[in-house]
């Protein structure tokens, strides 16, 4: 049997990838003298994803600290929250809170029988707790009540009084669950301080307070419920997580906002103490990690491949999803799933305010165009104007493309060339071999035609995403549908400038390192 940590060993595994903590000395005297007690809470919103499995962690190094645990479902804040879960849902949600985080819990290995679970409810409705929010009340100004919940409650531009209530219920939460510590993401940190500030007022403790960093989505920015692209949901199929994964920015080489890195770091690495990548033999086969840092360091030069730590996350996370999905496959949760969070009602086809109705918007950040690395280059075995490429662009496998380059580009100078590629149309056969994207090219308008491959900045990776000025922001379509005609009506305004630039609507194609352009087709347009 292993001996118990040590204050300083307890220290280390509560503090172990935070990103701040409010009162260290406080936890360190705590820890010299008993276990720590402290409380994590969730508001039962929209549906948990695989972003919760980030405080799971935590949750995990506490109890392996001696902590005494407690998991708040706050159902009245979800409420108050711009009522984020209706009244009429509020319990449904919490009961699927309740489960759906028991299962994950289990999933990481964490023993339920050494937490303790508690609903909002339970305690926030109570005659002391009631006198205590209007006792807060009358010493908190609005102007402190709306900048502490300002990262946490939903700002709308006429807001309501139950946001303002929010952040005070957070700090009297502290005293009525009788802990030492709170833990939340560093969002909560308004929060946290305005409890430092408010709670002595009323003769209460002041506590300390512990914050995990924000983990990137995957798109790069904070994952959310409410953005379908930036999450996994914890019940998606194993071809969701793949699909989701695939779309995942994850730039070669670079390791900031990388939300597959990030969750490497905050809860594969702190579950198992190593994460192994997946590779075949001939790019050099597995490889174990038993120190993050030096996987971090192997991505950024390059030595491990976007598409081989997105498999590798994809067999890990399902790992841990199986029991979950395996928990939620009987009929009793599944209802309880459905009725929590109901489909919301479609107007028909064609009424006002319905999908069908509203016209669509047609811009370029639906196109999912990335800078590729020509691997390969041979000729179509059924057509002498075609070349087959096999084409890199930062996902497991390369890219089979069939391009219409024969009489134009010679072999030699598409061999190991940087492209741009369209990724999003839909495959197609050309003369029996399935086409996976297109090479975007420089056209002349005069004969003879001329054509040119468009050509990166200089330094790109395969991979990197290409944008049109003015609309980085947008996500792509999964996959451009035909009849609809998407990418024709942008391609009508592409052009090449007087610069040699590529241009929609006269504003340049880029990438983080600068424009797009082609050798010598000013004036050409691009297909």
């Amino acid at each position: 049997m292993e001996p118990a940590p040590g204050p300083q060993e307890k220290y280390q595994l509560i503090t172990r990838n935070l990103q701040e903590v409010l009162g260290e000395d406080k936890l360190m005297a705590i820890l010299k003298e008993r276990e720590l007690k402290i409380y994590w809470g969730t508001a039962t919103t929209g549906k948990p994803h695989v972003a919760y499995f980030v405080p799971m962690s935590k949750i995990a190094d506490f109890l392996k600290a001696g902590c005494e645990v407690t998991i708040l479902f706050a159902d009245l804040h979800a409420y108050l929250d711009n009522m984020k879960a209706p009244w009429e849902l509020l319990e449904l949600r919490t009961r699927y809170y309740e489960h759906v985080i028991k299962a994950m819990l289990e999933s990481i290995g964490v023993p339920l029988e050494k937490l303790k679970f508690v609903r909002g409810t339970d305690y926030q409705l109570s005659k002391e707790y009631t006198l205590d929010v209007y006792r807060l009340s009358s010493v908190v100004t609005q102007h402190d009540a709306k900048k502490a919940g300002a990262e946490v409650v939903k700002q709308v531009e006429h807001p309501l009084l139950s946001g303002l209530l929010y952040p005070g219920l957070q700090a009297l939460d502290e005293e009525y669950l009788k802990v030492d510590a709170q833990f939340g993401g560093v969002d909560q940190r308004k929060i946290f301080t305005f409890a430092e500030k408010y709670l002595p007022s009323l003769g209460y403790a002041k506590r300390v307070h512990l914050m995990n960093p924000m983990v990137p989505g995957l798109t790069g920015s904070k994952m959310s419920s409410s953005e379908e692209d930036s999450k996994i949901d914890l019940l998606d199929r194993k071809e969701d997580v793949k699909k989701k994964l695939k779309k995942a920015f994850c730039e070669p080489g670079n390791v900031e906002n990388n939300g597959v890195l990030s969750f490497i770091k905050h809860v594969l690495f702190p579950l198992k103490s190593e994460f192994v990548v997946l590779r075949e033999e001939k790019w050099g086969g597995n490889k174990t990690y038993t120190a993050y840092e030096a996987l971090e360091k192997d991505f950024a030069e390059q030595v491990v491949h976007p598409g081989d730590l997105k498999n590798s996350v994809e067999v890990a996370l399902n790992k841990l999803l199986d029991p979950i999905r395996e928990k939620f496959n009987c009929p009793e949760l599944k209802k309880l799933s459905s009725a929590a969070y109901p489909t919301p009602s479609k107007a028909k086809p064609g009424e006002k305010g319905t999908k069908n109705s509203e016209p669509e918007d047609v811009v370029p950040s639906r196109l999912d165009i990335r800078v590729g690395k020509v691997i390969s280059v041979e000729k179509h075995p059924d057509a002498d104007s075609l070349y087959v490429e096999k084409i890199d662009v930062g996902e497991a496998e390369p890219r089979t493309v069939v391009s219409g380059l024969v009489h134009f580009v010679p072999k030699e100078q598409l061999q190991d060339r940087l492209v741009v590629l369209l990724c999003n149309l839909k495959p197609q056969k050309m003369r029996g071999v399935e086409s996976q994207g297109m090479v975007l090219c420089a056209s002349s308008a005069g004969e003879p035609r001329q054509v040119e491959p468009l050509d990166p900045p200089a330094g790109c990776c395969a991979g990197e995403r290409v944008y049109v000025e003015g609309y980085e922001g947008g996500e792509p379509d999964e996959e451009l549908k035909p009849k609809k005609k998407i990418f024709e009506k942008l391609q009508a305004d592409f052009r090449i400038s007087e610069d040699c630039v590529a241009q929609w609507k006269q504003r340049n194609f880029l990438t983080k390192l600068g424009t797009v352009s082609c050798k010598s087709l000013k004036g050409g347009s691009i297909s």
